[in-house]
This record gives structure tokens, sequence and C-alpha cells, in this order.
């Protein structure tokens, strides 16, 4: 079940490739996150010391948290991924130029877990060719249907 869908990923990037991974995350942050209060449309995933890193996810602490603890809402987050997956992410982002972008955050039997995607940047041009590739499809399909009327 999909919690939240990162659509400006799909629009700036062409992905090659998806791995899901979990989330590192704290008490608050969970409650947070089953009532929706999160966002990762600004966020992006790195690759420090061998190991990778959700920043700049947004997650709003509940009125009813915990008062004792400062919660920081956008604190770096942990991705927990096989060691054969981060080592071969590690080798296509460093050598062929790929990004890691955050997609899709849902749940997996109760858990908590992100889409990451293997990406490239799109040009200006490929974005306008989507675009258009997007708008006859949809005239197409209203084709069909006046057809069949």
């Amino acid at each position: 079940m999909s919690i939240t869908v990162n659509k400006k990923a799909f629009h700036d990037y062409a992905i090659e490739e998806k791995y899901e991974a979990g989330i590192a995350l704290e008490g608050w942050e969970v409650k947070a996150i089953r009532a929706g209060r999160m966002n990762i449309k600004e966020s992006y995933v790195i690759i420090k010391g061998g190991e990778i890193y959700l920043i700049g996810m947004h997650i709003s602490p509940l009125a009813t948290a915990s008062t004792h603890n400062a919660h920081d809402p956008v604190r770096t987050r942990k991705l927990l991924l096989h060691g054969r997956e981060i080592m071969k992410l590690i080798g296509k982002v460093e050598r062929a130029g790929y990004a890691l972008v955050p997609l899709d955050l849902h749940f997996v039997r109760g858990r908590i877990k992100l889409d990451v995607g293997l990406a490239k940047g799109k040009k200006q041009h490929d974005k306008r060719a989507d675009a258009l590739e997007k708008d006859s499809k949809r005239e197409a399909q209203r084709a069909m249907k006046e057809r069949q009327r």
C-alpha cells in the first residue's frame, strides 16, 4: 500500500532500476508517517562511507508526540539495503553518472519501505517529448471513448 509517491522524480529523471530499502526510523516518525504527515518531494539519496542515507525527507511530529525529546523533522535517515546492492549502487553512481532518487514510500507487511530509483537526469527536450507523448495518448484514449459511444 503506497503512502506517498514522488511524482517530480518521474518528471525530472529517467528511472532505470528500482530498489526497495528499509528506513531506520524513530517511534514518533513511524506514527507520523502512518498519519500521513511526511513529504519526500524535496528529498534525495546520497552515499557516504559505504552506507546510503536519505536527506531532506520531512516528517512533521504529531501533536501528541513526546515533549521530552527534540524532534528534528528533516534529520538524515539511514537506508537499509543488502551489502551487494549497496556496492552495485556505489559503482553505478560513482562511475556511470547516475543519481539515486526516492520514488515511493509504502508499507510491506506492516513495515515502512522506500523505493529508490537509479536514475539519469532528463534534458529539457526529453521532458517536452514525454509531455507530447502523454498528450497524444490521452487524445487517443478520448477518441476511442467517443467512438465506442
